[in-house]
């Protein structure tokens, strides 16, 4: 998944304000999302995962490129959907803050990701591997 740097640039700059706008939210669903990160200065992720909303699950992948960190780690990540109104709007480009630390089995983190449309992601992480992150992310999710 290639995008340009304009949406990498947007999606950076927007995932720092994430957690300051988590007040105003409406829980809609909730995500299940696994994928490999690699770190050195520059990030790249990719995986999956599963969407929980009004009963259904939809499968979705998910990929991005961004700043911070170093080291490279497997992620578990399970949360809370926000303010999502219809399916459609889930799809598309999120801005990410994250902060973690991996060292083999043993973890600590979380994720806030915010798309155009408004879609709040609040997610908690589990990794594995040797990694630290810190920072921001252009990541898009799309449905399989």
């Amino acid at each position: 998944m290639l995008f340009g740097r304009r949406a990498a640039l947007l999606g950076a700059s927007a995932a720092f304000a994430l957690p300051a706008r988590a007040q105003d939210k409406v829980k809609s669903g909730t995500v299940e999302i696994e994928q490999v990160q690699v770190a050195f200065i520059g990030s790249g992720n990719l995986g999956g995962g599963t969407l929980q909303y009004q009963g259904k699950s939809y499968r979705f992948t998910v990929g991005g490129l961004g700043i911070g960190g170093f080291g490279v780690s497997k992620m578990q990540a399970t949360g809370d959907v926000y303010n999502m109104k219809e399916l459609r709007q889930f799809a598309g480009a999120y801005g990410q803050a994250r902060y973690g630390l991996a060292v083999g089995d043993k973890s600590a983190g979380e994720l806030w990701l915010q798309n155009t449309n408004g879609v709040l992601l609040s997610l908690k992480a589990r990794r594995s591997g040797l990694a630290l992150s810190l920072g921001a992310d252009a990541v898009i999710i799309d449905f399989k």
